[in-house]
């Protein structure tokens, strides 16, 4: 009698009825499919997964082991820079020690050569598994959706309340509003890579015959795709030499339909009209990538750094700045303050008819802080 494989088990239980438990020896077409049984697996019993590591045959290109592990497997690594940082993440690793290794054998087949089962924590109910990371998943409807949303010109946030608001709350939306915003940025990088890129290219080409002192950058992730560019000419240059002072740094200028954001690091001249330093476009959003385009805007500048820079209430940026501008002020644009006020306290925009103009006054008008803080406080017992 022909045993089962665990492939076509799979197959036979695409609602994740699969009752087949990791053991020694049983053996799978590719890595890949060991990885997608285990995950299924995972699903089932109530836990996430992680690729712990991955060697390969560099000369004929295939896989020769692979250890899968469960998502709690091992502790994070310490920041060296964490000292610089001000609200640390939460640790949610507990050094599990379940998973798997498969190893590939010489007719081409990976067998599991180790296991662990057990788990040094408690497993996720089924009503919520399907949030973990290696569970959650944009379907091709979903994916149709968010397309249709961002051709349209909304924003993802809005995009991601609605489709939540349908599928009757986020804990049944089956994927994160990060999740939406990695599969945007994919998108994004992708339509990059099929054409724009070499436009942009050379046209930064043209600048730097036209203009010697013009400077461009462009990042790269760990795929090799282009996920930010930074420019800045001659002028703007000269310009942050002089003015550069106090800088502010903008990405809500999101004005093309892929609604990529194009961050601008702008100043005001001795005539308090606005000058731009640099221009970027941001395929990608994160503190890290955010840290490594301030890098390249001070080393397009030689090196200086400003007083003050003003930017929106970002997390992201905020990291950033703590980690390659320490020394700088950082402060927060009053125009994203009073944004922030319109979203959070619409109840009391709406109850006192007076609360605008106090909260403006609080904002734009008053420069001494005993002034201040005397309007503030009025304000509040009103």
């Amino acid at each position: 009698m022909c045993e089962t494989t665990p492939e076509e088990i799979l197959q036979g239980n695409s609602h994740g009825l699969v009752d087949y438990e990791p053991k020694l020896g049983l053996e799978f077409d590719s890595d890949e499919n060991a990885l997608n049984f285990y995950n299924e697996y995972a699903r089932r019993v109530g836990f996430s997964v992680r690729r712990e590591y991955v060697n390969t045959n560099k000369k004929l290109g295939y896989v020769t082991s692979r250890k899968i592990t469960c998502y709690k497997e091992g502790f994070r690594r310490n920041d060296k820079q964490k000292e610089q940082v001000k609200k640390s993440r939460r640790e949610t690793r507990t050094g599990c020690q379940a998973h798997i290794i498969v190893t590939r054998q010489s007719m081409g087949k990976y067998r599991i050569t180790k296991v662990e089962l057990e788990h040094n924590h408690s497993l996720v109910p089924s009503t919520m598994v399907h949030m973990l990371p290696s569970h959650r998943k944009i379907n091709e409807v979903q994916a149709h959706e968010i397309d249709l949303a961002e051709d349209a010109g909304l924003f993802s946030k809005a995009t991601f309340d609605f489709m939540s608001l349908q599928a009757g709350g986020r804990v049944n939306l089956g994927y994160t509003k990060l999740d939406q915003k990695n599969y945007l940025r994919t998108k994004r990088q992708k339509a990059m890579r099929q054409g724009e890129a070499g436009v942009l290219l050379e046209c930064f080409e043209k600048k730097r015959i036209d203009d010697p002192s013009f400077f461009s950058a462009v990042q790269l992730d760990v795929d090799d795709m282009i996920t930010n560019i930074f420019w800045a000419d001659s002028k703007m240059k000269i310009d942050y030499e002089t003015f550069g002072d106090v800088l502010s740094f903008d990405t809500t200028y999101q004005t093309n339909r892929e609604h990529r954001p194009l961050a601008s690091f702008v100043g005001l001249n001795n005539h308090r009209k606005m000058v731009v330093f640099g221009g970027a476009l941001m395929y990608d959003e994160t503190s890290e990538s955010f840290q490594r385009l301030f890098e390249t805007f001070f080393k397009a500048m030689f090196g200086k750094k400003p007083i003050t820079i003003f930017t929106d209430q970002d997390a992201a940026i905020s990291k950033a700045i703590s980690l390659v501008m320490p020394e700088v002020h950082h402060r927060l644009c009053v125009w994203h303050m009073e944004q922030n006020a319109t979203k959070h306290l619409n109840q009391i925009y709406k109850r006192y008819a007076s609360f605008r103009g106090d909260f403006r006054r609080c904002i734009y008008v008053y420069v001494d802080e005993d002034e201040f803080i005397n309007a503030w406080n009025s304000m509040l017992d009103e």
